[in-house]
């Protein structure tokens, strides 16, 4: 069959994703869709691949998008004629030590709060339905019953009949050899059998995607790691339904086949393939291609696994895998549209959860690619989580492979990555250890997490419970309510946008009202086209034609993207990433008036410069642009400065506020004291599910002015009716309880939704989270009222009290002192 010379839209890659994403935009779309493979369907990494299909992640959207695999994998075969080889055998994993019980006991409280029925059961209940298991070492295990198996080619050979049968075009040995392209976008796919004119293009072309990215100029940071598993003889006694087991704390995984075992591992040494191709590329033949088995390197998990199931000692072995498995630097998968180029949608990168996830991502992907915007919060997944620092592979190889040994590994709180740093800091980083400041890391910057004081140990501590930062935070945290505490926000990501139409294009993405005087500050949402916040930051006015745009440092990309991709092409715009040339002090507190003015001519007084204003202002010698602005609670202003001037700055800043007490403050601090005022995050408390009005913020809205917004169509549909559901503030008493997000909400007794974070109040001294209560008929002020409140924390039920206003300073007097 002969090439088209033009489709709507091109996929790349005839994998399982590749397959899911054509027959979704065929089945549910219509599009005029054609798929490429350069060799065959299947024969990159989908065919090898286990076939494990589990449902339960820590997002809510990302467990929908499994869940809708499992949905899919079940109907497909009457719709196709195809198997797909899949069997709800349920799921098994195993606990055997009080770390892993508890992440357990969380785990079933998340599925709790999404939907989902986990079960806890004891070592005996596990012996009973897997006899062949050793299951002396156990303290328990979670069964989730609607997890399973499937066929990975089986599953993929369905999916692309679908879609051949509602009008895709799928074409095998048809190699990309480049794009056409025109003002940043793709007008034309090249091939080695001739190139198609083109409205988009989706490259689902798995280990080859970066290489198929890059001659766009796109960057897609994913590892091949070696993955390898055994197949099993016959095992006596194995039944043929026997759950799937996942054995985390010896790495290990099991699933029945044919009478036997395959089982394979995560081992916390693993093996990079990179070739010896410029780039260390993947060769264009690999197909239907394994490595040499490597015996010695998986007997670790070979003697895991005899030890857990003895049988297998001996019993033969049919075959081993040995096979290239894409992974990313943060084990999560690749989804959306590239920031490089609006019309290359990409779908890569899925960390051996590729059958599970195939067939939810196909699903969401195609209708991002049509509606240009994502139909869920995808953000955990988003290909605009990444930066530049990404396109050195040398550094998403270590930490891709960091990643990897995680795989396992139990999911202790605030766990931080430990490849690849430092390699962003701050002018402050050496100074900021000289007051023993604990690092995380965020988008490549090292940012100071807390501060020990003498005699603590400066580094994390993790654990299922209270961690060793809990009461040195406290003091950070109380020290900037009663005193004074700067911080540094260097990270922040900060964007100008100038031009004769600037302020036309910022009257159109942004909510909230930003056509105020020069000197003002707005803090907005911007929202798509069904009223849910794709980001969440301040704007400020420079001069008539001049903005400044601040937003959180993990929001790089995807803000800038976001912006530059709904700003009218026609408009006088310039978008400009200023990010490195300032960095940001934060100074918080009651006295911080006192210190800024001791190193400043300039007036700081309420009246001369009241909240929600900048001016450029003098200290120690540097023009320095200076919001009133704060996400602590506190009078207090962000000092963006010269990056240069930055550790001048902050000397003179702890020099004058000696007097007062001045202490550096970290983001342990920060997340507490937000959390006692009630402000939201993004990614998390509002998120592109969200609007305005359910999230509590419909104040920030321009819904009174005669002015259109993107997004306005959808709020004025559901403004003046009882939403859904509501955002609300709950605190526990016990302090020994850990509230960390996703925690079940009862209302008399019912699910009524889940926290989306969680932490701890130290002036208040009280556990807060915060979530959204649903209700099929409206959440009005009575409904939210009127219920009695638990919260439902690793499986336990604890008593709960609802909160509609902050609980800290709900008036506003002392942010605007």
């Amino acid at each position: 069959m002969k090439l088209p010379a033009h489709a709507e839209i091109v996929v790349i890659g005839g994998g399982i994703i590749g397959c899911s994403t054509a027959y979704h935009l065929a089945r549910d779309h219509k599009a005029d869709v054609v798929l490429l493979e350069q060799g065959k369907l299947t024969s990159g990494s989908t065919w090898h691949a286990a076939g494990l299909v589990g449902q339960l992640r820590s997002s809510a959207s990302i467990t929908r998008v499994l869940k809708y695999s499992v949905d899919l994998y079940k109907g497909l075969e009457a719709e196709t004629g195809l198997a797909t080889g899949w069997k709800m055998t349920g799921c098994l994993r195993l606990a055997t030590n009080a770390d892993r019980w508890i992440e357990y006991k969380r785990l079933a409280t998340t599925a709790k709060s999404f939907g989902m029925d986990m079960q806890l059961l004891s070592p005996a209940e596990v012996k009973t339905m897997w006899p062949l298991l050793e299951a002396g070492d156990l303290v328990g295990a979670s069964w989730l019953p609607t997890d399973g198996q499937a066929s990975p080619s089986d599953i993929t050979q369905s999916l692309a009949k679908g879609a051949r049968m509602h009008g895709a075009r799928l074409f095998e040995d048809v190699r990309v050899t480049g794009f056409d392209m025109k003002d940043g976008r793709i007008t034309a796919v090249k091939t080695n059998k001739g190139d198609i004119a083109c409205g988009k293009v989706v490259n689902c072309a798995g280990q080859w995607a970066r290489q198929v990215g890059a001659l766009a100029g796109i960057n897609v940071p994913l590892q091949p790691v070696k993955h390898q598993y055994i197949v099993t003889e016959r095992i006596d006694g194995l039944a043929t339904d026997a759950p799937t087991i996942r054995d985390p704390d010896r790495r290990i995984y099991f699933k029945e086949e044919v009478g036997g075992l395959v089982m394979g591992g995560y081992e916390p040494n693993p093996q990079a393939w990179t070739t010896d191709l410029p780039g260390g590329d993947v060769p264009d033949d690999w197909e239907f291609r394994l490595f040499d088995d490597d015996y010695d390197h998986f007997e670790q998990h070979m003697n895991q696994a005899i030890a857990r199931v003895p049988a297998l000692e001996t019993v033969g072995v049919k075959q081993m895998i040995n096979g290239p498995e894409s992974f990313t630097p943060d084990g999560n998968f690749i989804l959306g549209v590239a920031p490089e180029c609006a019309n290359m949608f990409v779908g890569a990168g899925f960390n051996a959860f590729g059958i599970a996830a195939g067939g939810g991502a196909g699903w969401v992907l195609a209708q991002w690619v049509v509606d240009g915007e994502a139909p869920l919060d995808l953000w955990v997944v988003d290909i605009r989580r990444f930066s530049d620092l990404h396109r050195d592979r040398q550094w998403v190889r270590d930490r891709t492979l960091e990643a990897y040994g995680k795989h396992y590994t139990i999911g202790f709180p605030h766990e931080e990555y430990v490849t690849g740093r430092p390699r962003i800091v701050s002018p402050l980083y050496e100074r900021l250890q000289k007051h023993r400041a604990v690092f995380g890391s965020k988008l490549g910057w090292e940012r100071p997490n807390w501060f020990a004081p003498e005699g603590v140990e400066p580094k994390d501590i993790y654990s299922m419970g209270r961690q060793n930062w809990f009461a040195p935070v406290g003091d950070e945290h109380r020290h900037v309510r009663e005193n004074v505490g700067i911080f540094d926000q260097s990270s922040f990501a900060k964007y100008e946008m100038t031009g004769a139409d600037a302020l036309k294009a910022l009257d159109w993405i942004c909510a909230n009202d930003v056509a105020k005087p020069v000197g003002r500050l707005t803090y907005t949402q911007l929202l798509n086209t069904r009223g849910g916040i794709e980001a969440d930051l301040t704007v400020a006015r420079l001069g008539e034609e001049r903005f400044y745009v601040v937003t959180g440092t993990g929001f790089r990309t995807h803000d800038f993207s976001w912006i530059g991709d709904h700003v009218g092409s026609e408009l006088d715009v310039t978008l400009t990433d200023v990010t490195e040339d300032f960095g940001t002090l934060s100074l918080m507190g009651p006295r911080a008036r006192d210190v800024l003015a001791a190193v400043t001519d300039a007036d700081v007084s309420n009246t001369a410069f009241p909240f929600g204003h900048v001016r450029e202002i003098s200290v120690a010698g540097h023009t320095v642009r200076a919001l009133r602005v704060t996400y602590v609670g506190e009078l207090g202003w962000e000092l963006h400065v010269p990056i240069a001037a930055t550790g001048e700055i902050f000397d003179a800043l702890m020099a004058a506020g000696e007097e007062h007490s001045i202490r550096p403050v970290g983001y342990r601090a920060l997340e507490s004291l937000r959390l006692e005022k009630g402000y939201r995050a993004w990614g998390s408390d509002i998120t592109p599910n969200d609007t305005p009005q359910e999230a509590g913020l419909g104040w920030a809205a321009k819904l009174r002015k005669n002015t259109d917004f993107l997004g306005r169509r959808a709020l004025e549909s559901i403004s003046g009716g009882t939403p859904k559901k509501r955002f609300a503030g709950f605190t526990v008493d016990d302090c020994e309880i850990v509230l960390l997000g996703r925690e079940t909400i009862l209302r008399n007794n019912e699910p009524v939704g889940y926290l989306t974070s969680g932490g701890y109040g130290y002036t208040v001294g009280k556990n807060i989270g915060y979530g959204y209560v649903r209700n099929a008929d409206g959440v009005s002020d009575d409904f939210l009222t009127s219920g009695d409140y638990e919260l439902v924390v690793a499986m336990e039920r604890t008593p709960a009290k609802i909160h509609l206003e902050p609980l800290y300073d709900p008036a506003g007097a002392r942010i605007r002192a």
